[in-house]
């Protein structure tokens, strides 16, 4: 058996981690494997490494990727030089797929989030024997309980709201960090209660200007004379949309989310004499080393893929549901994406604590 292996969409710590349990569980039954540059780049224009024992060792501890990846590389869109160009995207998934053919490669590991794992499907459909792992700092998949690479991000979002704790209370302001997780609040609503966030913003609760500005009085009534907001960069108010930094054409997901928080800094500051400070994290979230939990989990889910293809369940994602790893197909594994509930246990728990969510109508 030869397999190849790619990494796709946006970096996170854990993918080396996958790429050292995949390669080395696969060699270990005397399989080839094939390692893709730059993720679906790599696969349409034959660009790859033979991966050895020796390649992937001392790997788990490191973050980022050593095939590369890439966010923009669709094969059923094709907006990258030389094979083509932006503005004028070419279906080039038939030579994706020749060149597997080619290289006698028997089966594929695609590592990635909904945009990696969409076009994985596809290439399913077209006959490929795919198999998925689900990676994303956003924990948004609704098909797996948890995806490598948020446990990592969530440890450098609560690190940096308890280092705002200082700083906020020092100089009587109020601080606003705002996170990654696209269309999903995961990462502020943990990082936030594990913090001791004061306010949370999230995608699934619009929040109401008024009763963020009502939050921090209510507060500076009570004696304290500073707050820490943590905001998810797709927060967004009941009558608003999602504030966007850029559009990225070419991507599985083109918007590129960002900016909320100096908009929630200006709704303060024009109501409450009070100075705030905006911290946005962006892609630290994304870099550094791995943590034990994703380390751990990356190595189970690389094991398992390697599992599925010598069962030949092939079209399905690793998954892991009641502590343990399982599989789901790809469709249902990219049909919807996992989001926070506003009943759930977590966001009670915040409201009991006294939390607020920027909106009077979550309570409790």
């Amino acid at each position: 058996m030869k397999i190849g292996i790619l990494t796709g969409g946006g970096d996170c710590p854990g993918l080396n981690a996958v790429v050292r349990g995949v390669t080395k569980s696969a060699l270990k039954k005397g399989w080839e494997v094939t390692g893709f540059k730059d993720g679906y780049r790599g696969l349409v224009e034959n660009r790859y490494i033979k991966l050895e024992d020796r390649d992937v060792s001392g790997i788990i501890i490191r973050g980022g990727t050593i095939l590369g990846t890439s966010n923009t590389a669709n094969p059923f869109a094709y907006t990258l030089e030389p094979l083509s160009e932006a503005g004028s995207p070419k279906d080039l998934s038939a030579l994706a797929v020749s060149n597997l053919k080619k290289l006698g490669i028997g089966a594929l590991v695609a590592i990635g989030g909904d945009g990696t794992l969409n076009i994985a499907k596809k290439l399913h459909e077209m006959g490929v024997a795919v198999v998925g792992v689900p990676k994303t700092i956003d924990n948004d998949l609704s098909a797996t309980d948890v995806t490598f690479g948020f446990d990592s991000a969530l440890k450098v979002a609560t690190e940096a709201v308890d280092k705002l704790h200082t700083t906020a209370e020092s100089h009587h302001r109020v601080m606003i960090l705002e996170t990654m997780g696209r269309y999903a609040g995961w990462i502020a609503l943990r990082s936030g209660i594990a913090g001791g966030g004061d306010i949370i913003l999230i995608p699934e609760i619009p929040y109401r200007e008024q009763d963020i500005v009502a939050a921090v009085n209510e507060r500076r009534a009570k004696g304290k004379n500073f707050s820490i907001i943590v905001v998810s960069e797709g927060a967004k108010s009941e009558k608003g949309e999602m504030t966007v930094s850029k559009v990225v054409k070419g991507s599985p997901d083109p918007l590129r989310l960002g900016g909320v928080s100096y908009k929630i800094a200006g709704i303060i500051e024009g109501e409450i004499k009070v100075e705030c400070r905006v911290v946005v994290l962006g892609h630290l979230q994304r870099g550094g080393e791995p943590t034990p939990f994703d380390r751990w989990l990356s190595t189970g889910f690389g094991a398992y893929a390697v599992g599925l293809i010598e069962k030949k369940q092939f079209g399905r994602m690793v998954a892991f549901k009641n502590f343990c790893c399982t599989s789901v197909t790809l469709k249902d594994a990219v049909t919807a994406l996992r989001r926070v509930r506003p009943d759930s246990q977590e966001v009670l728990t915040a409201l009991s604590v006294g939390t607020s969510f920027g909106n009077s109508r979550y309570k409790v």
